[in-house]
Parts: C-alpha cells; sequence; structure tokens
C-alpha cells in the first residue's frame, strides 16, 4: 500500500485534463555535481511563484538521509505537491544492476512517501562502432531490470514512464523499439525538444504513440537549434503539438524542463522564465 508522508499527495489528472509541473535540470545545470539539494528552497519557492501544479524532482534530490522531510516541508510551505521523479541509469549493463536497483528502490519508497505517483526512467546511453547502439543482449539486460523496477514502482501505486533524450530515438528509434520490442506495456514520458533533436516530429510521435503516452516534457528551441530562455520564446511548432495532443486525447502531466546552452547568460531571474513558460503552456495546451 502507498504511503505518504505529511506533504501534499499530488492527484491524478482528472480524463481530459492536462497538469503543468516542472523539473529543476535548469537549477541543477549550474550546482557542482548536479545536487539541487543546497538551492532546494530557492527551487520550490520560484516554482511557486510561476503557477505550477506541482514539482518533478530529480532523483538525485531524494537520496540524503534527511531528503523526505526536507522536501516535505517544503511542498508543504510552498503548497507544491511533488508529481514524482527522474531516474536514470546505465540499465543496459547487467553488472551494474544490484547497485542500480538497490537505489531505485530506495528512490521509490521515498517518493511514495513523498506522495509521487511518477518516475521517469532513463535507460542510459553507450557508444558501439561511433554510433550509440545496443546490442541484443543488452537491451534484454535493460528491459530486464526496467521489469523489476515496474514491478516494485507498482507496489507503491507509482507508475513509471520511460523518459528519452537524442539516443532513444535516433537510428529510427532504435533504442526505445528494443525496449517496447520486450516490454509492450511500458508507459512513454516522451521528451518532445530531445524527440526534435534527435531527428524525430514530435507531433508524429504524438500520434505513433499516443495510447501509451502519460507524461510530457517540454522544453523550445530557436531555429538555430539553440535553447530559447522559456517556453514559447522559441520556434518549435507548438501549435502542431497542441493539436496532435488533442488527437490522442492526452490527459496527463505536461512538465517544462528548461535547459540552457553552456554559454548562455540570462536575461532575467529563473522564475521569471519559468512563469512565462507556466502561462504559454496553460495557453497552448487548454
Amino acid at each position: 500500500m502507498k504511503t505518504t508522508s505529511s506533504s501534499a499527495a499530488y492527484p491524478a489528472p482528472a480524463k481530459g485534463t492536462i497538469v503543468v509541473g516542472a523539473h529543476p535540470w535548469v537549477y541543477a545545470a549550474t550546482q557542482p555535481g548536479h545536487d539541487i539539494t543546497p538551492v532546494l528552497p530557492q527551487i520550490f519557492a520560484d516554482m511557486s511563484y510561476a503557477g505550477f501544479d506541482g514539482i518533478e524532482l530529480m532523483a538525485s534530490a531524494l537520496r540524503p538521509d534527511s531528503a523526505v522531510e526536507q522536501i516535505a516541508a517544503l511542498s508543504q510551505e510552498y503548497k507544491l505537491p511533488i508529481i514524482g521523479a527522474s531516474f536514470g541509469a546505465a540499465m543496459w549493463d547487467r553488472q551494474q544492476h544490484v547497485g542500480v536497483m538497490a537505489d531505485a528502490e530506495m528512490v521509490i519508497s521515498r517518493l511514495a512517501r513523498l506522495g509521487g505517483r511518477t518516475l521517469g526512467l532513463t535507460v542510459g546511453a553507450v557508444e558501439r562502432s561511433g554510433k550509440i547502439l545496443k546490442t541484443p543482449e543488452q537491451l534484454d539486460a535493460q528491459a530486464e531490470l526496467l521489469g523489476k523496477i515496474l514491478a516494485r514502482s507498482a507496489v507503491h501505486g507509482i507508475v513509471p514512464n520511460l523518459h528519452n533524450h537524442t539516443f532513444e530515438v535516433e537510428n529510427n528509434l532504435h533504442d526505445l523499439k528494443g525496449t517496447l520490442d520486450r516490454l509492450p506495456d511500458v508507459k512513454l514520458g516522451p521528451d518532445l525538444n530531445w524527440l526534435l533533436r534527435g531527428g524525430v516530429d514530435p507531433a508524429a510521435f504524438l500520434r505513433q504513440f499516443g495510447p501509451k503516452i502519460v507524461f510530457l516534457h517540454l522544453r523550445d528551441q530557436k531555429k538555430d537549434g539553440r535553447w530559447s530562455e522559456a517556453l514559447g520564446e522559441g520556434d518549435m511548432d507548438y501549435g502542431a503539438i497542441a493539436a496532435a495532443l488533442r488527437e490522442i486525447h492526452f490527459h496527463g502531466d505536461a512538465v517544462i524542463e528548461l535547459a540552457h546552452e553552456r554559454n548562455f547568460t540570462l536575461t532575467r531571474p529563473l522564475r521569471e522564465s519559468l512563469k512565462i513558460s507556466c502561462d504559454f503552456a496553460r495557453k497552448i495546451l487548454a
């Protein structure tokens, strides 16, 4: 049975609705070791100011012994429920399975105590012959571990989804198809910008896999391929994306994950870009 702490539980989206959340990668990118623990109060304050319905944590934020208590307190203070968490590992490497599974069990149990109900899974890349292509044996190992994580998540009422970067969808969806061939019932949580950067039309992907999609990551980029400062300030065709979402009757979580190029200089506080992004998402996805 799923247990929760004193933080607000995040309700499942009602049929026909899209809830808008945020992921803290843009903060992690500037922190040593991508550790957001020291800046969690700022993250919660900024995301609450921006008007989000909830926050998707990074798994690293759940690893400190004091994580549940600290995050629960911030969740209550800012009335910002925990949607879920993102979790990634080299799942294709069988030699790492024991350690990855132990870490996943800890993250899942702590996430459940916080009322989270989603887990975005990244399976890890491997380079072979100059291309990021996994062997059938590596895909077998990847699916085996994913299956265990899915089963453990179900015990806590958490719904996992496959989150993509570019390597899962390049080379005619080699990695993603390899996983789906082995785990046909797994849900998807595509990152629409990584799809575009991987050479895949986001709207077409949504139509192809519509029934399996329960989660979205949103970002934007300019025509030159560089990320825009906020969602809605780039040139991605979010009109076409919104139309595709309506066609597939999507109802789920749409989580904004801002990212900026390494040499990018902010023109405004992050909280303002988050607010612009949240407002745009609510408008375009209404």
